[in-house]
């Protein structure tokens, strides 16, 4: 006797493809942020250091409870056997939080170090049709050319630079690429705030994307002018004057940072 089969299973990469199939536009970006933050190097040291965090706070809480136990023990509320046993659990304990403790240090040091060899986290570029994409582009290649030279500036080998006119750099720059990307995110906003409203209503919407491109072509500009500074810097290492020209751009983009974020906030 023969049966008529049922409907085939689905494979997990035919499932795969369906729900991918389903995640477009604004849910696929979501969840690949999502994923993308998920699997980011920092993001997994960050999740381990909270796991041994919370292992070291369980050491203290047995050792506090071994010492109240010693202390009994001492009163003679507690055989000295008791006593004994406290003493010897709170010396594997001990040993357990040091290796803990001695675990977290590694894992911060692993995180300043990704820190500074860490290339720059990708951040999905605007549509084509947006204002945003030229300088957003730039933005991205300055980025990258600029974590290269600041590596190579890091390096006692290669440069006389100061460490800390490279940190200083590194943090400003960072610092500025988010303000700059805060007002791309507005310009954005604003351009599909744009393409919603009635035509008549359209005059400043369209006059504030403009005036929100010009600020982020000055962002990106300071950004650039430190990524010269930079290269300046490394190709004479040697010379005071490129020292301070890179202090000095890092200085100006520091305030422009600052400038663009009071405007975002308006």
């Amino acid at each position: 006797m023969s049966y008529g089969m049922g409907p085939r299973k689905k494979t997990a990469g035919e499932i795969a493809q369906m729900v991918s199939g389903q995640l477009q536009g604004p849910v696929a970006d979501q969840v690949r942020r999502r994923l993308d933050a998920w699997n980011n190097p920092v993001a997994k040291l960050d999740r381990r250091h909270r796991r041994a965090s919370r292992v070291m706070t369980v050491w203290f809480s047995v050792l506090a409870v071994l010492a109240v136990i010693g202390l009994f023990t001492f009163l003679g509320v507690f055989a000295v056997g008791v006593g004994v046993g406290a003493a010897v659990g709170g010396a594997v304990v001990g040993v357990l939080a040091f290796r803990t403790g001695s675990k977290m240090r590694e894992i911060k040091a692993a995180k300043q170090h990704l820190a500074l060899t860490a290339p720059p986290v990708r951040v999905p570029l605007p549509a084509h049709s947006s204002a945003a994409r030229q300088p957003m582009q730039r933005l991205e290649e300055a980025e990258e050319t600029l974590q290269e030279l600041l590596r190579q500036l890091g390096s006692a080998s290669l440069t006389s630079v100061p460490d800390s006119s490279v940190e200083q750099a590194r943090a400003t720059s960072v610092e500025a690429a988010s303000a700059i990307r805060a007002v791309s995110s507005q310009l954005q906003a604003v351009e599909r705030a744009r393409d919603t409203a009635p035509p008549l209503d359209r005059g400043p919407l369209i006059e504030g994307v403009r005036r929100l491109r010009g600020q982020l072509d000055e962002g990106v500009d300071g950004y650039c002018v430190l990524v010269a500074a930079a290269g300046k810097a490394l190709a004479a290492s040697t010379a005071v004057d490129h020292r301070h020209a890179l202090n000095d751009a890092t200085d100006h983009l520091a305030g422009l940072a600052s400038a663009l974020r009071d405007l975002s906030s308006r």
